[in-house]
């Protein structure tokens, strides 16, 4: 995130409270658990990147966890969360953007795998370099895969917060272009707060007459 250690480690715990009781409001509907548990994956993300301002970078074990969020996990958790919520009408479209997640997971794992990450500190942002080939296929199969799933859903709420997502993209591009992982990463974190409220609005099946559960 920008400005500081501090600002990383205030805001990921307030995250990841949010996130927790997401989870919490998720419980009876266990389809959308994975999406409920983002916000709390990304406060402990911001709270990892805490810890690469307090080693001023470099290459040791916070970056590489850091890294790993990022990249590959969150292409692949993102539209399978989305899925794994979605409704069966939108289930085969939705499929699009899971493979995408699928196939931008892997080149990222094998990316750091075998190459090195490197973190560097740059006044009030930290810059992010693995030296990609192709990088500009991978960025754009990780939108497809992230930002996609969230517009195809087909549901309003999970539409705003791609949307925001999409936004906070553009932003830290225009504005953090050599620091534009960890900036729209620190967006993404921020506005994951809504899936709490998204996840409070979605009521869990109503028992049938049986005892089982309604359509």
């Amino acid at each position: 995130m920008c400005w500081s250690a501090t600002a990383d480690l205030v805001a990921g715990a307030a995250i990841a409270a949010v996130g927790g009781a997401s989870v919490s409001l998720a419980a009876r509907r266990p389809r959308d658990l994975p999406l409920a548990a983002l916000p709390l994956l990304l406060g402990v993300h911001q709270i990892i990147e805490a810890a690469v301002w307090h080693n001023d970078g470099g290459t040791g074990p916070a970056t590489l966890a850091w890294s790993v969020i990022a990249l590959p996990l969150l292409a692949l958790w993102v539209p399978a969360a989305v899925l794994c919520t979605a409704p069966p009408s939108a289930r085969r479209r939705l499929l699009v953007p899971l493979t995408a997640g699928v196939a931008t997971a892997a080149a990222l794992t094998h990316a750091l795998a075998t190459r090195t990450v490197t973190a560097e500190i740059r006044g009030h942002t930290i810059g992010y370099s693995l030296g990609l080939p192709q990088a500009e296929l991978v960025v754009i199969g990780y939108l497809m895969a992230t930002v996609g799933s969230l517009l195809l859903s087909g549901d309003r709420g999970l539409v705003l917060f791609g949307v925001l997502v999409a936004v906070g993209a553009a932003v830290s591009f225009v504005l953090w272009r050599q620091e534009y992982i960890s900036t729209w990463c620190a967006f993404a974190a921020l506005f994951s707060v809504l899936l709490a409220l998204w996840v409070g609005r979605r009521r869990p099946p109503v028992p049938g007459p049986s005892g089982r559960r309604g359509p």
